[in-house]
């Protein structure tokens, strides 16, 4: 179990990393706007109009897997122990505190008495 949640992490590290690559890549709305006007940029790698359906549905697959792998992750941590293995409570299982200990859960020591006079270096 151990190894599928470190593989479902790899895949949703890389897949974030990806999209926001493939996020940053694309153009925006005025870059094309400003191709109309005699920018021959726009029909460098992908053709006048394949680059933005090629990023946007690479995007939309890397969104997909990184939704599928953050499920798959919140699924395998919420799994719930089984019921006999656990009564229900938690505070069951922590150890009793002796009654003699103070708050701090550290014996109270012995006060020496009003009227006795104390020897340094005892």
């Amino acid at each position: 179990m151990n190894v599928l949640s470190t593989l479902l992490m790899v895949v949703q590290v890389l897949s974030a990393l990806a999209m926001i690559g493939l996020v940053l890549v694309q153009h925006g709305k005025g870059a094309d706007a400003g191709a109309a006007f005699g920018g021959g940029a726009s029909a460098s790698l992908f053709g006048a109009s394949g680059g933005a359906n090629f990023l946007s549905r690479s995007t939309a697959v890397l969104a997909a897997v990184f939704l599928a792998s953050t499920l798959a992750l919140a699924f395998m941590g919420y799994q719930r122990p089984s019921k006999a293995s656990s009564s229900g409570s938690v505070l069951e299982n922590v150890p009793a505190v002796p009654a003699a200990a103070g708050a701090s859960g550290v014996a109270p020591q012995e006060q020496p008495a009003a009227g006795a006079a104390q020897i340094p270096g005892q």
